[in-house]
């Protein structure tokens, strides 16, 4: 079920586009204009299917790193074994049990905009813990 290695290379670049352009986001205040069809936004006003201008850099940047990961996490290795599978099983629990208690202790300990930046993170943070446990546990055997 998994994709061929070849997707691997992509995903890898995705992500190194998707980092360069969250550095630039941040240091040079990168802006991307375009109208966007929302399905809810609350600004200043709370509308339901509407159309309007925006920076779209923030969303283009998650949507090219959350691509970049997914390609890279849902790869198959060069050389694939059938241990892997049972590997990526144990990573796969290992990473929900940590990023449950990350966000528990979220919950109870960060508030404000630093647990929206928490909510933020967590969309990689998941997929960075799963390739890090996966690859600490197939250099292990």
């Amino acid at each position: 079920m998994l994709l061929s290695f070849k997707f691997k290379i992509p995903g890898f670049i995705l992500i190194f586009i998707g980092l360069i352009l969250t550095i630039l986001y941040f240091s040079v205040e990168f802006r991307f204009e375009m109208p966007v069809l929302a399905v809810f936004s609350s600004y200043v006003e709370t509308r339901f299917l509407t159309t309007f201008s925006t920076n779209f850099a923030d969303e283009l940047i998650l949507l090219i790193l959350l691509a970049g990961f997914s390609l890279v996490v849902f790869s198959k290795e060069k050389k694939e074994f059938d241990f892997f599978q049972s590997l990526r099983i144990k990573a796969l629990v290992k990473t929900a049990i940590i990023n449950v208690a990350f966000l528990i202790f979220s919950v109870m300990f960060i508030y404000g905009n630093g647990f929206i930046m928490v909510l933020i993170l967590n969309m990689f943070f998941p997929f960075i813990l799963y390739l890090v446990i996966f690859n600490f546990m197939k250099f292990k055997k």
